[in-house]
């Protein structure tokens, strides 16, 4: 089960009912819900979701040379 911060208890508990979202900015989080107090817990994972970094074409850079006047 994943653990998180409750705001409202100011504790580390598990999340029940988690549930895994991905963000509008791509990263994924999940959002459940605190066993003592019922509050809605919200705990950010690292990284972007992978559907979003597939999407990005890679860039590849010019080799830099002389400047041109």
């Amino acid at each position: 089960m994943p653990e998180g911060y409750c705001v409202k208890c100011k504790a580390k508990k598990e999340i029940i009912d988690a549930v895994e979202e991905t963000m509008k900015n791509g990263r994924k989080a999940i959002k459940g819900k605190c066993p003592t107090c019922g509050t809605v817990m919200f705990k950010i994972l690292g990284g972007k979701a992978s559907a979003t970094a597939a999407q990005e074409p890679a860039v590849s850079e010019p080799a830099a040379s002389s400047p041109k006047p």
